[in-house]
């Protein structure tokens, strides 16, 4: 009689811990249905880093602009750009020309942003070849992601350290200016894109300006080897470390 309860209080452990098992399993599924994310994968070209006179990673930022309300959201920046880390001066805009004058009010100078909402997405520099970040969406809307990069140092012969010609310096090392990237997007699981070249982001007289690609940009074309933007549902998971945002 005695292993006979034995037994069935084991048999009944264990349909119990089963059911519990379930349970859990089936909540985590849940709390994925409905949910939307936009992924960025960035695969840096490590020896065109490597030409440039600090051979330091580039520092970029990464942003959505939603079509419909133009609400704007920063998905990812440098850790030197979003805090103004430039090694005795408090800013340099022209590192980031448009990420700058979107996101930091009045363009005033600053040594720390204090706001949760830039030290959420803040990150070190990336100095490995790949790079991946995400952002939760809602299913359906329509975005337009931006991606700015610019790497310090990468002088040619269009862009010089020193213009011998007018006897001016870079004084901020900034080589061949910054680069920005569009991608018009769906946030519908399945979907892929490939952000393109849109224009230069360039910061002359205190103001960002948004110019044409021209043939004086070579190597800096080659910062990023490749981006893809995928639509994504968050895979299951008791805590989700990769999500960036929820709104």
């Amino acid at each position: 009689m005695y292993f006979r309860r034995k037994i069935r209080y084991t048999i009944f452990v264990l349909i119990a811990g089963v059911a519990v098992f379930l349970v859990i399993v089936g909540l985590i599924i849940y709390r994925t249905l409905n949910r939307t994310q936009i992924q960025f994968d960035i695969r840096q070209n490590l020896d065109i880093i490597a030409l440039s006179t600090y051979a330091e990673p580039p520092q970029f930022a990464i942003w959505i602009e939603n079509i419909r309300t133009h609400e704007l959201k920063t998905v990812f920046v440098t850790h030197r750009a979003s805090i103004g880390d430039w090694e005795g001066k408090t800013h340099v805009p022209v590192a980031l020309p448009r990420w700058y004058d979107l996101f930091l009010e009045e363009n005033t100078p600053f040594t720390v942003i204090e706001d949760e909402k830039f030290m959420a997405v803040t990150g070190a520099t990336p100095k490995k070849d790949f790079f991946s970040v995400r952002i939760e969406v809602k299913p359906g809307s329509r975005w337009i992601c931006w991606i700015e990069v610019n790497l310090a140092g990468d002088y040619n012969e269009a862009f010089p350290e020193l213009n011998l010609q007018t006897f001016e310096e870079d004084e901020f090392a900034t080589g061949q200016p910054a680069l920005l990237y569009k991608a018009e997007i769906i946030a519908e699981e399945g979907r892929h894109y490939v952000p393109y070249l849109e224009a230069l982001s360039t910061w002359k007289n205190g103001e960002n300006e948004i110019e044409p690609v021209g043939e004086g940009i070579t190597t800096a074309k080659n910062i990023f080897d490749t981006i893809q933007v995928s639509i994504i549902q968050p895979k299951p998971k008791l805590i989700d470390k990769n999500k960036i945002m929820n709104y």
